[in-house]
């Protein structure tokens, strides 16, 4: 006489997880999280804050401006606080994934999707979309403020013209795709401290540094590195280019120093992030947890 033995079965057994499931998860945990709140309202606040003083500087003393030039203001002080609410995406890109391997969730994530790459896809998809919508309300925000103090002081700028609104969209995009590529940082060092150092040093250290080198030196090394780092080509999608702005740079190499047009400074941007998420998404896949 044989005895039955009954086989264990899992709890998800039979249940296919979906993509749509796991940004769900991964909406979740973002907006749980407290340095989320405070990130984004940072980012708000300081957009506003900083759009609001450069709009009270912008008395022009009774002067009618040109249109351009009107335009080209608004556009620079609105994004004028771009450095500092980038530093805070920065961080926050970090923490999204380093704080799971800090607290152990991520093994969590990843026995959910054991794939990995579904769960590392769907953080980055969360990540950058609410940090777009967070960007274009931060710039919202800065247009509320500063729209009565330019009214004010003279100024009236062309909100439906393309050369404002675009670069004004790209502020937005700007901070998101910061966040992507510090997010990536976080995933190849899967650690808080050092993925921040290093978000920092990349974006925004680094460029002083080597601005000093070739500031003093005049080394062409030191002007070409400078150029194609990701904080440098990345202010390229809130640039003004409309009318006043001026020709726009031909892309070559002139004297032994790179240029970069804004098409060919967009490009390295992208590949900076592609590269920075290819590697992140290949050591995700293949380290332990």
């Amino acid at each position: 006489m044989t005895t039955a033995v009954a086989t264990p079965t899992s709890p998800l057994d039979g249940i296919r997880l979906r993509f749509s499931g796991l940004l769900r998860s991964e909406w979740i945990k973002l907006r749980s999280l407290r340095s989320t709140l405070w990130c984004y309202l940072l980012i708000i606040l300081a957009t506003a804050g900083f759009a609001a003083l450069m709009a009270l500087s912008s008395n022009v003393g009774g002067d009618v401006l040109p249109q351009a030039t009107q335009n080209a203001m608004t556009v620079q002080y609105l994004t004028v606080g771009g450095n500092f609410t980038s530093l805070i995406a920065a961080v926050l890109g970090v923490l999204v994934i380093s704080g799971e391997y800090t607290t152990g969730m991520i093994r969590t994530t990843y026995t959910a999707a054991p794939g990995r790459l579904s769960a590392y896809a769907a953080k980055a998809v969360v990540l950058t979309v609410v940090t777009f919508i967070v960007g274009l309300a931060s710039i919202a925000a800065a247009l509320a403020v500063s729209l009565p103090l330019f009214a004010a002081n003279g100024v009236s700028p062309d909100l439906g013209d393309p050369a404002v609104a675009l670069p004004l969209v790209g502020a937005a995009g700007f901070l998101a795709l910061i966040a992507l590529l510090s997010f990536s940082l976080g995933a190849i060092l899967r650690n808080s401290a050092g993925g921040i150092a290093a978000a920092v040093g990349l974006l925004f250290v680094a460029p002083i540094g080597i601005s000093l080198v070739g500031g003093f030196t005049g080394a062409a090394w030191a002007q070409n590195i400078g150029t194609i780092l990701p904080g440098n080509v990345g202010a390229a999608l809130y640039a003004y280019t409309g009318e006043g702005s001026g020709p726009a740079p031909e892309p070559g190499v002139v004297d032994g120093v790179l240029v970069l047009d804004q098409t060919w400074s967009l490009v390295v941007f992208a590949a900076w992030i592609v590269v920075g998420l290819v590697l992140g998404a290949i050591l995700t896949k293949r380290r332990d947890v």
